[in-house]
């Protein structure tokens, strides 16, 4: 283990370094918050999708949002749903059709018109996930992305938050702290007077 307390020192400036850069990067997240908060305020949802991680993540934002950020700030409920959630649907879709489109497919069927996605791909370039905001822009939803940097879903959707790393483990923690904003944002936002 020699040479292990440098390594984890150098670590944990790396990460720190890479969450003081996204200072720079505010002014896109509140961005993005405020997307999210006229979405749930005019009665939409927010579906959200990614892979592995960033599945994870999708699930994580969902229950904070359905559940609540924290127990200081006490609100209801707002309609949030992970598409990477769905087991059944998930193995029988991308058996008898393919991986590529799970998240599409159930962006056309539970998304309408005033709902939002917010798609997460540390890579910024999982063609399920990109194939969703494709189809999420067809029906009529606010396009989100969390990404790392260098991939096509910045482009691609209405509101981008890009973490500037192609480091993977370093940019899922910087998203979950993204996460965490968004909703410690929008939560306010829509309940001004809790």
């Amino acid at each position: 283990m020699t040479g292990s307390v440098d390594r984890v020192s150098a670590y944990f400036i790396e990460g720190a370094e890479l969450h003081r850069d996204m200072v720079g990067r505010a002014s896109d997240v509140v961005d993005a918050a405020k997307a999210l908060a006229v979405c749930f305020q005019r009665k939409g949802k927010l579906l959200l999708c990614g892979n592995g991680g960033s599945a994870a993540d999708s699930q994580h934002m969902a229950a904070e949002l359905v559940s609540r950020l924290t127990s200081a700030f006490d609100r209801p409920g707002l309609p949030a749903i992970a598409l990477t959630t769905d087991t059944s649907f998930l193995t029988a879709f991308a058996n008898d059709v393919g991986f590529d489109g799970v998240f599409e497919r159930q962006v056309r069927t539970l998304g309408s018109r005033g709902d939002a996605l917010l798609a997460i791909s540390a890579s910024g370039t999982s063609r399920n996930v990109v194939k969703a905001v494709a189809a999420a822009k067809e029906v009529g939803l606010v396009t989100l992305g969390l990404t790392g940097e260098g991939g096509e879903l910045e482009s691609m959707v209405d509101h981008a938050v890009v973490i500037p790393s192609r480091d993977t483990q370093h940019v899922q923690e910087a998203m979950l702290a993204v996460e965490h904003i968004l909703c410690h944002l929008v939560e306010r936002a829509v309940f001004p007077n809790v």
